[in-house]
């Protein structure tokens, strides 16, 4: 079976989702960022795997459950991080991040039994999720992250590499307010959509009288 690794940051004020603000405060863009963590560990929770692991910068919280193996990132850059996340893989190994709450298990069950690699594309030009029957850093590092062509130029590495690569659903990361409320809308009963929604109200409450809205 393969192993499901989440990469991810501690939902900290000011480290998280910083494109949300505004118009969003830093302390509802990471209560944001903590849902959209807490449906991602759920959906991989529900998905068959041989081990689950979240590579994480920062500490576990509340909205971690049971059943992972939780290990720090390490040093130097996203193309870094992710590179050193399949070097700890002995098996085939497929990896997401936490901005996209909206994904399900069926996504994630993915095959290797006709594919190299699998390759998730993101509405951003990156991509969500990357798969790889056997894991091999250097097929990461070097790919500039954070960049509309990041995910063309990931999935030419694994094709130039001869890889036989099959093109998982492409999904929109939550990026911006636009995003949050694209993905709210595609999974409006999960954690990320009720948040969503209970800091809209806090935010027009804000933007009305210009201080937050009591009791909330």
């Amino acid at each position: 079976m393969t192993t499901l690794l989440v990469i991810a940051k501690e939902p900290r004020p000011g480290r998280v989702k910083t494109r949300l603000t505004p118009p969003y405060t830093p302390a509802q863009a990471a209560e944001l960022a903590a849902a959209a963590l807490a449906d991602t560990l759920s959906t991989v929770a529900r998905t068959p795997a041989s081990r689950r692991v979240l590579v994480l910068d920062g500490h576990p919280g509340p909205w971690l459950p049971p059943g992972f193996d939780v290990v720090p990132q390490c040093g130097g850059g996203l193309d870094e991080r992710l590179a050193a996340a399949f070097a700890a893989c002995t098996g085939p190994a497929l990896l997401i991040g936490m901005d996209t709450p909206q994904v399900s298990p069926e996504l994630l069950a993915v095959d290797f039994a006709d594919c190299d690699a699998c390759f998730g594309p993101a509405h951003d030009g990156g991509f969500w999720a990357l798969g790889l029957a056997a894991p091999d850093p250097e097929l990461l590092r070097g790919v500039p992250m954070s960049r509309a062509d990041t995910g063309a130029v990931q999935r030419g590495r694994l094709v130039d590499a001869g890889l036989r690569v099959r093109d998982l659903s492409p999904l929109r990361d939550v990026d911006t307010a636009a995003d949050a409320d694209a993905v709210a809308a595609e999974a409006p009963h999960g954690r990320f959509a009720a948040e969503l929604a209970r800091v809209r109200v806090t935010a027009r409450g804000e933007d009305v009288r210009g201080q937050a809205v009591p009791g909330r």
